[in-house]
């Protein structure tokens, strides 16, 4: 099981693949026989449209994602291609009717078409979700048929819901951004609770205690590099620069494995530079778990694809496969996600 031997190798040895990597970058297709897919141990998160993107991510690529966190986010496929529907069902109407049944019947053809991958790579997979009391961006009912759906898709007994923490629409951190109670820009609450530890040490779990370090010294040991130069053809709706937290360890060492964290509406880099990626508390977890943080950006667009909020495309602006496989955003953190070792050695 891929989850349970996560500890015998990790996605990247890096030693190995800086070999493979001296031609310089490549597309999703030629670099995957160079990582050792069979062994993969890939995480994901995500906040509001960040955390649709997560899912959408993992079910996509279950055989190598063997964990998301969830925070303010709907249930998988839940807007089926509609803005409209977006709007009416998957964000702040209390009065939001998701048919299940529905969506379900979509996973089950995309799996058999083979444009998310097969449901026993599922089996051992794990899901944290949470959604805060003071959140109005998001519903209730809508995070609530997300923990009914993920406990259909996942064992039960592998999926966590917190439901009691009074967080607004914000990424929970212990001491950084803002008041908790309030959800303005950047979106990083000062809620004295470390939902990024809380989800990782559930979902992967770690091995070790997160860094002592303050994130002015981690902010250090971030990558910022071109997207378009590594997401390959479909980066169109990606913005121009990436964050990428790599850890001493992973600079020299191959046992280093990758978290991706998706940022919400309003919070890519254009937005509010690198806050969340140096903020939302991913990296001093990561700095003593040999844990490399990818945190890929969407830019905003008044044109279409319509996307003025720079959201993650979880209703369709990018095209009618946006939640499989075959969407433009999942084949573009891809090839970012396998091409991270020569983002390490090209741009750190």
């Amino acid at each position: 099981m891929k989850y349970l031997r996560h500890k015998q190798a990790s996605i990247l040895s890096l030693t190995a693949l800086f070999i493979a990597s001296c031609s310089g970058p490549s597309s999703q297709a030629d670099t995957k026989a160079s990582l050792k897919s069979e062994h993969a141990n890939i995480t994901v998160s995500g906040l509001s449209s960040g955390a649709y993107m997560a899912m959408q991510f993992h079910l996509s690529h279950s055989d190598k994602v063997t964990g998301s966190g969830l925070i303010a986010g709907g249930p998988y496929y839940c807007a089926q291609g509609s803005i409209g529907a977006a709007l009416e069902n998957c964000v702040a109407n209390p009065d939001a009717n998701i048919d299940l049944k529905t969506i379900d019947a979509t996973i089950a053809q995309y799996q058999q078409e083979n444009n998310l991958a097969s449901p026993e790579h599922n089996e051992n997979d794990k899901v944290w979700m949470l959604h805060g009391t003071l959140d109005t961006r998001i519903n209730r009912v809508v995070a609530d048929k997300l923990a009914e759906q993920v406990k259909t898709i996942f064992k039960p007994s592998n999926t966590k819901y917190v439901t009691d923490q009074a967080f607004s629409h914000v990424m929970p951190t212990l001491s950084s951004g803002a008041e908790c109670s309030e959800s303005n820009a950047p979106f990083i609450g000062n809620c004295q609770y470390d939902a990024a530890g809380e989800l990782l040490n559930f979902i992967k779990p770690l091995e070790s205690a997160k860094s002592t370090k303050s994130n002015e010294t981690l902010s250090l040991d971030l990558v910022t590099f071109n997207q378009a130069n590594y997401a390959g053809e479909h980066a169109e709706t990606l913005g121009e620069d990436a964050f990428l937290f790599v850890p001493e360890s992973c600079k020299t060492d191959g046992n280093c494995d990758v978290h991706v964290s998706f940022h919400g509406c309003n919070q890519n880099a254009e937005a509010i530079g690198n806050e969340y990626a140096k903020n939302a508390g991913f990296n001093a977890w990561a700095d003593t778990n040999n844990l490399v943080v990818l945190y890929p950006q969407t830019k905003k667009s008044a044109f279409m694809p319509l996307n003025p909020q720079a959201c993650w495309d979880w209703w369709g602006y990018t095209g009618a496969d946006y939640a499989n496989k075959n969407g433009k955003q999942i084949q573009a953190v891809m090839s970012l996600v396998n091409n991270i070792p020569h983002i390490i050695k090209n741009e750190s």
